[in-house]
């Protein structure tokens, strides 16, 4: 019944924003169709598969045993909590320390080594950010570290 629900929120959220896509148009656009098709599609697409599993046929449905027990919980809502963070502290503190910060909180979180897991997402973010700011041409915010990084 939770995946239904859920199918189900999905379903109107996703309408929600297909009628916003529908009307979107850049001003300046460098492709011929623009940018309005690629969101309708993955929109569109997300309304059919939520319909589909919100009003599937009671014999096509399984039993689903979430198994949420309270370590689940608790790492759910670290989770959550260093994804939001995450998301707000992405400009203040700048695409390496907040994407450091985020990796090494989920590598610790999988069962990560604490210094093995910093390590890791500490090289991560910075190749990320070279490969990002160079060959891709994409800027990130540089935050805190903007006097090093220049």
């Amino acid at each position: 019944m939770v995946d239904r629900i859920f199918s189900g929120l999905l379903l109107l959220v996703s309408l929600i924003l297909l009628v916003m896509a529908w009307g979107y148009t850049a001003p300046i656009s460098y492709d011929p169709i623009g940018p309005r098709p690629y969101p309708v599609i993955i929109l569109v697409l997300l309304a059919i598969l939520t319909t589909i599993i919100a009003f599937r046929p009671a014999k096509l449905a399984e039993k689903i045993e979430l198994g949420l027990t309270k370590p689940i919980i608790k790492n759910l809502v670290i989770c959550t909590i260093a994804l939001t963070l995450y998301a707000v502290l992405f400009e203040i503190l700048g695409y390496i320390v907040s994407t450091t910060l985020t990796a090494w909180v989920m590598g610790v979180l999988f069962g990560g080594k604490t210094t093995k897991a910093f390590i890791a997402s500490l090289i991560m973010a910075v190749a990320t950010y070279y490969l990002f700011n160079g060959p891709l041409e994409v800027s990130l915010p540089a935050g805190v570290l903007r006097p090093i990084l220049g």
